[in-house]
């Protein structure tokens, strides 16, 4: 008879002992991730490409000897260093959140207004990035009992919405990316959660587009960063999930 392992959700430090880097989290959903992790017993890599004093004070305000590491995902030598930062500090990687992310308000129907450096800065970051940055992980998630990365993907990604043509061929990559390296990688978990329009510090200039979701979605509201960290920590606690693209979008893809 197989033997279960050993059930500790909902312990207040179930992931003591492991250690996650989470990209992009000087502020928003990543930040959001960061305090959620560390609260149940991590340590945190908090990672951004500029904000470096505020995510020296996010690193700072948690708990477990997390630290910050200033890194640009979209320059491969600064990913790793990211990558080879935390091994030195901590000798391990259990967890992964792919988070940092770029865009740029550019609308569907203006294809002049979508520029070549628009595009290509999108993908740089969003798409080639992460890769590049999970491609390296890769080798010491595999070494950890619960190896797990979560990619922070949209509905973009599997609807023809979003801040830019760019942004949701890059999110629709992501999701498809999940899914390959779930196929091929395991035991190591891969996963992703996609949420709709997130009210973050991004945002905060993009009202007409929350109202809009507010009128249209059925739970009358725009996702919040605590919203996308319970979906991003649900699936980290369950062992047996992967290759699973998590929407969380109030019903918006539903009635879009």
């Amino acid at each position: 008879m197989m033997t279960q392992p050993k059930n500790l959700e909902g312990s207040p430090k179930e992931l003591a002992g492991q250690i996650a880097i989470v990209t992009g989290s000087s502020s928003g959903i990543g930040e959001e991730i960061a305090r959620r992790l560390s609260g149940l017993g991590a340590t945190v890599v908090v990672n951004s490409s500029s904000s470096i004093e505020a995510g020296q004070k996010v690193a700072e305000s948690l708990e477990n000897n997390s630290i910050y590491v200033q890194a640009d995902i979209a320059d491969k030598q600064s990913g790793q260093k990211l990558i080879d930062t935390t091994i030195a500090n901590f000798g391990r990687l259990d967890i992964l959140i792919n988070n940092a992310g770029w865009t740029t308000l550019v609308a569907h129907h203006d294809l002049d207004a979508l520029t070549d450096e628009i595009f290509a800065k999108t993908f740089d970051v969003n798409v080639f990035g992460t890769w590049s940055l999970t491609k390296a992980a890769m080798p010491f998630l595999s070494k950890s009992t619960d190896g797990n990365v979560v990619n922070i993907t949209s509905i973009a990604g599997v609807r023809p919405v979003g801040s830019s043509i760019a942004y949701a061929m890059t999110k629709a990559a992501l999701n498809h990316m999940t899914l390959l390296l779930a196929k091929s990688c395991g035991p190591v978990r891969v996963n992703a959660v996609a949420p709709g329009l997130v009210e973050t510090p991004w945002t905060k200039d993009w009202q007409n587009q929350h109202d809009n979701v507010a009128k249209i979605a059925p739970l009358r509201r725009s996702a919040t960063p605590h919203d996308c960290a319970q979906a991003t920590i649900a699936l980290i606690r369950n062992k047996y999930a992967t290759g699973q693209i998590l929407v969380i979008d109030g019903g918006l893809t539903l009635v879009i």
